[in-house]
C-alpha cells in the first residue's frame, strides 16, 4: 500500500470510530427534536410552573435529567426567583427551588 492510502485509511479508521462514540453517547439525536415526544406541550408546563410558584415565567427549557424529560421552567415571583421542574409525560411539578443566584444554567446545581 502506499504511502497516501495508509493514511487516508487511517483517517477514515478514526473518523468512523468517533462517529461510532459520539452515536453511543446519545449525540446523534437533535434533543429539540425530541421534545415531539413530551406527552404535554410546553405551553401547560409553563402555566403549571406558573400556578406553583404564583409567578411569571422567564425561561424555560425541555432537557433530560435523571428525572427523564422534563421542562425545567424559570419562574419570577416577587423578588425571588424559582427554577421549576414539570414532568414532561404527566404535567405534574417534580422539584421547585428558589434560585439564590440566579445564575445561568450552566452554573445551577442539577436536580
Amino acid at each position: 500500500m502506499n504511502r497516501y492510502s495508509k493514511l487516508s485509511l487511517l483517517a477514515t479508521a478514526i473518523a468512523a470510530a468517533g462517529t461510532v462514540a459520539y452515536a453511543a453517547q446519545g449525540g446523534m439525536e437533535n434533543d429539540a427534536m425530541a421534545i415531539t415526544k413530551a406527552k404535554i406541550p410546553l405551553a401547560q408546563a409553563v402555566t403549571t410552573a406558573e400556578q406553583h410558584v404564583n409567578g411569571k415565567a422567564s425561561r424555560a427549557e425541555y432537557e433530560h435529567s435523571k428525572h427523564g424529560w422534563v421542562y425545567d421552567v424559570e419562574v419570577v415571583s416577587g423578588a425571588k426567583v424559582f427554577d421549576v421542574k414539570v414532568d414532561a409525560d404527566k404535567g405534574t411539578v417534580i422539584s421547585s427551588a428558589e434560585d439564590k443566584a440566579d445564575r445561568d444554567d450552566d452554573h445551577d446545581k442539577e436536580d
